[in-house]
């Protein structure tokens, strides 16, 4: 099988610290997890995903991996002891940060927000699971905050990149009023009854302190784009409803 495909990014103003997206392209897995499933918890072959996980380590060149069971929460691990790719993750959270060179963030993500940040030094990264759940807590808010907080760092001189996840055209919610509630009725269009995720984690990066230049988004809809990412959305529309996970993964350069 091809190598797993992925779409890198680097913030213009960092050199040292290294960012790239997976997508499902290349890797070993069979279907619904074809091919480059990363997730242990997605009932996907075991042996296949540590070979999948090897692959990409490998190709990234990281020197240590690490990883949550995510939980849909705002737990933040701060330099937590890396592991192999063939580990599974004990952490329970949804959060991430190091200061150790080739130590890789792993957010796993399958139309979810994988939110990657990084301070101007190079020298400090976190790696944020924001699904609706953590944009309704303001996981982007107050991630910066700790984050900053923990190695005494100011939000201004944060940069964030937003990976692929669920579009403003693909992000339904029917039971708006529940799900978010009036707090949050200008991300909300009731025509189509949509949500606008990828600004309102914008919009509550710019409220935390994050220059507007230093906020950048990769705009490519899970949903919208199944051959090349997992879309749990789309998996649940189907008979099957199994389907892999995609990373978003971030490390500073050894």
């Amino acid at each position: 099988m091809a190598s797993i495909a992925f779409f890198p990014f680097k913030f213009a103003d960092i050199p040292g610290v290294s960012c790239a997206f997976t997508s499902r392209r290349g890797g070993f897995s069979e279907p619904p997890h074809d091919s480059a499933n990363l997730s242990f918890e997605v009932n996907d072959e075991e042996e296949v995903v540590r070979k999948n996980r090897r692959a990409i380590s490998d190709r990234l060149g990281l020197t240590g991996w690490c990883e949550c069971k995510q939980i849909h929460s705002d737990i933040i691990h701060f330099d937590p002891a890396s592991a192999t790719p063939e580990e599974m993750a004990t952490l329970e959270g949804d959060g991430l940060t190091t200061t150790t060179p080739g130590h890789g963030l792993v957010i796993k993500t399958a139309d979810c927000q994988p939110l990657l940040l990084a301070h101007r030094s190079g020298k400090f990264i976190a790696g944020l699971h924001v699904g609706w759940r953590g944009n309704k807590i303001n996981l982007p808010g107050s991630g910066v905050r700790r984050f900053c907080r923990a190695y005494n760092l100011k939000p201004a001189d944060i940069f964030a990149v937003r990976g692929p996840s669920l579009g403003p055209r693909a992000s339904q919610f029917v039971n708006f009023n529940d799900d978010f509630g009036p707090d949050f009725k200008e991300y909300f269009d009731p025509e189509t009854k949509t949500v606008d995720l990828w600004r309102m984690t914008h919009d509550q990066l710019l409220e935390v302190g994050l220059p507007e230049r230093q906020i950048s988004g990769m705009d490519f809809c899970t949903m919208k784009m199944e051959d090349t990412f997992f879309s749990y959305r789309k998996a649940c529309a189907s008979p099957v409803k199994d389907t892999g996970r995609q990373a978003g993964i971030i490390w500073i350069k050894p």
